[in-house]
């Protein structure tokens, strides 16, 4: 008996040997080679050539940001599975949650105002609506950490020693099957559904245009594709392509461009200023993986663990499912590890992209100077930032007359612009420490930059009528407070008077030293108290 009770529990303690292409990378290609064949395209004729359509008619524009209680949020990331943490399936708890800005969009319950909708309050009209969004879920960037992850399993693989047991078991055979920058089919799901759903909330609007609207974003693959996915969700699959006018603008070095401003403002991309968020959150990963790395180390031999491979295998998790659907690295953390990480991206963003990084308020600045030109119907004649003089100062390419407005852009971009539209209530419990989780913090960036991110400032009217008297924002469906712009009073829906917010932000771009904040010699302060994204005065 005692044999087979060995015989039995022996599968269980042998350690699974590796295959040589353990971290190998495996990719696939569609459509195969050769299968275009114009030659059979003549048998398949498009709609326009078959014809019999039936009947065609339309209906009214909707209106549900007016009208539907209760508001519909976004609660889920179908199709994707949700991952469960190392404590177990039965749990409340939501990993994706957790991922900053790696995580889907869901919808944020409040920001401190927790009695306002997102719908518009009883009695006033919607007049307009600009629309601030991230690209969808993407692949790693190129050379990231999850990549080198692979490529380190797939050299200790390639050597004698190297195996693993129990929960780390499956790297033996594991292959790292991402690509690199551009969409996921998710990620190209939930641009299109979001189109579907700005319809939905902000149809009506489009019976106001006089002409086809302008929308905007930059020429990276994955920005170009969210911005086609999001037309073809909000217009139509079919037509949306002569519907509206999609303005591309480069994104590369020495290329003003108010949504990929990072390339004119040599600070931000500086080791120890751009990137002093990541010095900052290291110092916490060495203390909330610290049980981790001695929990799963054992179940590995011939690759150290190291601190920055856990947050690597955490990273996979979110990439593997955003990409692939699933994940095993997922629940090989606790729910406490992974709380550990959301903050680990919050120390990341605060100090290389928020209001605790110097260049912040600049790398907004264009932005917001085009958001007031917008909402006065002014032009722009003041060159002092990212903006493009030559595409902002043509009614072509920069319209100021349209009631729905539509830009693309990246996590970092929105993290910058919430930091130079002055939303103090994210920043109300900085700065952030790097030894502990804070209670109650404001800075959450799952909250603020997500996949697919939406940041909407609703023109109103109280009482409803032609020309519009307040302005209110919703960060992931969540009404932002506005009492930190100068002359916006609280207010329990987060509406500010029009007038009030445009003589606010007139008054933050002139605190706003761009030219400074981004090309100066300065060095971090120690230690950095900045909470409003400037570069303290004397620096």
């Amino acid at each position: 008996m005692l044999a087979v009770v060995l015989l039995l529990a022996l599968p269980f303690c042998i350690a699974e040997s590796a295959s040589s292409y353990a971290g190998s990378t495996t990719v696939d290609s569609y459509p195969p080679p050769g299968a275009a064949n114009t030659a059979v395209d003549a048998y398949f004729p498009d709609a326009s050539q078959v014809g019999y359509a039936g009947p065609t008619p339309t209906g009214a524009e909707p209106a549900a940001i007016v009208t539907a209680i209760p508001f519909a949020k976004v609660e889920n990331a179908f199709p994707l599975s949700r991952p469960h943490s190392a404590n177990g399936t039965d749990t409340k708890f939501n990993v994706m949650h957790h991922w900053g800005n790696l995580a889907p969009m869901y919808s944020v319950e409040s920001f401190g105002l927790p009695g306002a909708s997102p719908v518009i309050p009883e009695g006033c009209g919607l007049n307009g609506v600009h629309l601030l969004m991230r690209h969808g879920a993407r692949y790693p960037t190129s050379g990231s950490g999850a990549s080198h992850f692979a490529s380190k399993i797939h050299a200790a693989a390639s050597k004698e020693g190297f195996s693993a047991t129990g929960h780390l078991e499956f790297l033996a055979t594991w292959t790292y099957k991402l690509g690199a920058e551009i969409l996921t089919p998710y990620g190209r799901d939930s641009l299109f559904s979001n189109g579907v759903a700005f319809r939905y909330r902000y149809g009506k609007l489009l019976n106001a245009f006089t002409d086809l609207p302008v929308f905007r974003t930059t020429s990276e693959d994955r920005m170009l594709d969210s911005a086609l996915n999001f037309a073809a969700g909000f217009f139509d699959l079919r037509t949306y392509e002569t519907d509206y006018h999609q303005e591309i603008i480069i994104e590369a070095n020495n290329f003003n461009n108010t949504l990929a401003p990072y390339y004119v403002c040599p600070n931000s991309n500086t080791a120890d200023v751009g990137n002093f968020g990541s010095t900052q959150a290291s110092k916490w990963a060495d203390i909330y993986l610290k049980d981790a790395r001695m929990r799963l180390q054992p179940m590995i031999q011939g690759f150290n663990l190291t601190i920055s491979r856990l947050v690597d295998m955490q990273e996979l998790c979110a990439y593997e499912t955003v990409a692939l659907g699933y994940s095993k690295f997922c629940d090989l953390f606790t729910e406490e590890e992974w709380e550990g990480y959301e903050y680990y991206v919050d120390l990341n963003f605060w100090y290389s992209n928020g209001p605790g990084n110097p260049t912040a308020a600049a790398l907004g600045l264009g932005y917001v100077q085009e958001l007031v030109s917008r909402l006065t119907h002014t032009p722009i004649n003041v060159w002092n930032s990212s903006t493009n003089s030559t595409l902002d100062s043509s009614n072509i390419t920069f319209p100021l007359n349209q009631p729905i407005y539509v830009d693309a852009t990246h996590d970092t971009v929105i993290s910058s612009i919430v930091t130079t539209l002055n939303f103090t209530s994210l920043a109300a419990t900085g700065p952030l420490p790097t030894d502990h989780i804070p209670p109650h913090r404001s800075y959450i960036a799952s909250q603020i930059a997500p996949f697919s991110s939406q940041l909407v400032a609703q023109v109103l009217s109280c009482p409803a009528s032609e020309e519009p008297t307040h302005i209110r924002f919703l960060l992931n469906d969540g009404v932002v407070p506005l009492t930190g712009i100068h002359g916006c009073t609280e207010d329990s829906n987060g509406l500010c008077a029009l007038s009030s917010f445009i003589s606010g932000m007139n008054a933050r771009i002139g605190e706003i030293n761009f030219a400074h904040d981004c090309f100066a010699n300065y060095t971090m302060p120690n230690p950095d108290n900045i909470t409003d994204g400037r570069c303290p005065t004397g620096s």
